[in-house]
């Protein structure tokens, strides 16, 4: 064999992988050219559909307006309340010993997802800084977002508003706003309180920009929001799965859109201009249940109160968030039931059912809850929500340890939640004409009045009836029948 013929021989093989390479290579590149391609049209075929989307709603603004008037919110309970509650005698300590102690657990506390900070991976546009309940947020956003209202208000400035906002860029904005609600565990009000602080600040408080700001990012964010205007305001309208009360609305397609303010106040618009119509895609309606997490801020204040039972007086320290406080402000005011069911702040939750347990420990069944109704009914002041607040305001249990009165209902509230949480039984609340108590399904034989619902009795306990144990009734109601309220 000839030296040369040695020498290709031996690079043959090199020179086959390096065609099949340079072949494989070639190929790579066409199809990742192709894939580019593909995304490269995808991405102009979502944003030409994006664009033809807003560009048929903003026409749709310019036509489809009609007046209508605005219907005052409806009222739970116009049955006046007692100024001041009665006392009932204090009833003997029991001699004889407690044969079966209940058992009182103290609920492991709910595993709370430590808010993440959300890194500002965005960094476009301009920065702003909002504080959410005590938590200091920070957004990025399109300056073009900010647009000041030059011309009356009427259909054509409101398309054209929309028509504007549309092709800014969006959609960074929403990412971080996604983000934070994941982050925060917001549910839905808090989501809208959240788009209303951010709205505002961007257009330096101006009320109307602010309102067709949060309507924008709503409906992009998928609610079904709307709005509605007279000569001098804007106002955000939205659906409610869960009836809000003093809240005005309108209803078109048997559905209720009520014109909402996250700042604690109440809107009477009267007659205004809106539109029937839904933004496509836009379809959730607000859920009002509140969580156990939702607008913490993980700083926890105290109180100290103090009570006598049987002959004994206790001593129980008090946390609460007021972060949480702030934001239950706000809140429309809802069905009983809601707060019922409503999460406590483990920050809350956790020291006083730890407290309270210890002093039950080697009580009887009727003993502890006894002993946590006299915890409610005499550890706080008691002042109807006209006199607090001038006017009805139902509150969340951290809300009654919070403020220094409290009424029949937010007494029921908390007290159902100790019961229910420490003891494991059920309870209902009793829904009386002017007034609000609870009742305790007991596991043992207990004297007195009570109500039967699905076969179970019921002893009538109320936690604002003073001195009060279960099954007594105040006197004036002893002839009233309640309504049961299940949750």
């Amino acid at each position: 064999m000839k030296i040369k013929d040695i020498i290709i021989t031996g690079l043959f093989p090199g020179l086959v992988f390096y065609c099949v390479v340079a072949d494989a290579n070639n190929e790579f590149q066409q199809w990742m050219q192709q894939q580019s391609q593909g995304v490269t049209a995808q991405k102009k075929e979502f944003q030409e559909y994006k664009d033809k989307r807003d560009k048929e709603f903003t026409a749709f603004l310019k036509a489809h307006w009609k007046a209508i008037a605005i219907v005052k919110g409806e009222v739970r309970d116009e049955q006046p309340k007692p100024d001041v509650m009665p006392v009932a005698p204090l009833s003997p300590k029991p001699i004889t010993p407690v044969e079966k102690p209940v058992v009182v657990v103290v609920p492991k506390p709910e595993p709370v997802k430590q808010p993440v900070p959300v890194p500002a991976v965005i960094t476009k546009g301009r920065s702003l800084n909002i504080d959410f309940y005590g938590r200091a947020l920070k957004f990025y956003y399109d300056p073009a977002l900010k647009k000041e209202l030059i011309s009356k208000i009427n259909k054509d400035s409101v398309s054209d508003y929309w028509a504007v906002l549309s092709r800014t860029e969006y959609e960074d904005l929403l990412q971080q706003l996604s983000e934070q609600k994941q982050s925060l565990q917001l549910n839905d009000w808090a989501y809208a309180s959240l788009i209303h602080k951010l709205t505002l600040s961007i257009n330096n408080n101006r009320r109307n920009e602010g309102a067709l700001l949060s309507w924008f990012l709503l409906a992009k964010s998928g609610y079904r929001a709307r709005i509605a205007f007279n000569d001098v305001s804007i106002y955000l309208l939205v659906p409610s799965k869960h009836e809000m009360f003093e809240v005005s609305y309108f209803t078109f397609g048997g559905i209720r859109y009520y014109a909402v303010e996250f700042d604690g106040h109440r809107q009477r618009p009267g007659q205004v201009y809106t539109y029937d119509g839904e933004y496509p895609e836009a379809s959730k309606d607000f859920d009002m249940q509140v969580t156990s997490v939702v607008a913490s801020n993980d700083k926890d204040e105290h109180r100290h109160l103090s009570f006598e039972f049987e002959g004994i007086k206790y001593h129980v320290n008090v946390a609460y968030d007021r972060g949480r406080v702030k934001f239950f402000s706000t809140y429309p005011q809802l069905k009983l039931n809601l707060y019922f069911t409503s999460g406590v702040y483990q920050v809350t939750a956790t020291p006083l059912q730890k407290q309270l347990a210890a002093h039950m420990q080697g009580m009887s069944e009727q003993q502890a809850v006894n002993f946590l109704l006299r915890f409610v009914q005499t550890s706080l002041q008691y002042e109807t929500d006209e006199q607090q607040f001038g006017e009805e305001n139902y509150l969340f249990p951290e809300e009654t340890l919070f403020y220094p009165y409290s009424d029949c209902e937010d007494r029921a509230v908390l007290f159902a939640w100790l019961v229910k949480s420490l003891l494991n039984l059920d309870v209902v609340g009793l829904d009386y004409p002017g007034h609000v108590a609870a009742a305790v399904n007991f596991n043992e034989t207990v004297k007195g009045d009570g109500v039967y619902y699905q076969g179970k009795r019921y002893v009538v306990t109320d936690p604002t009836y003073i001195n009060a144990n279960a099954g007594m009734t105040m006197p004036d109601l002893k002839r009233a029948e309640p309504k049961v309220i299940a949750y």
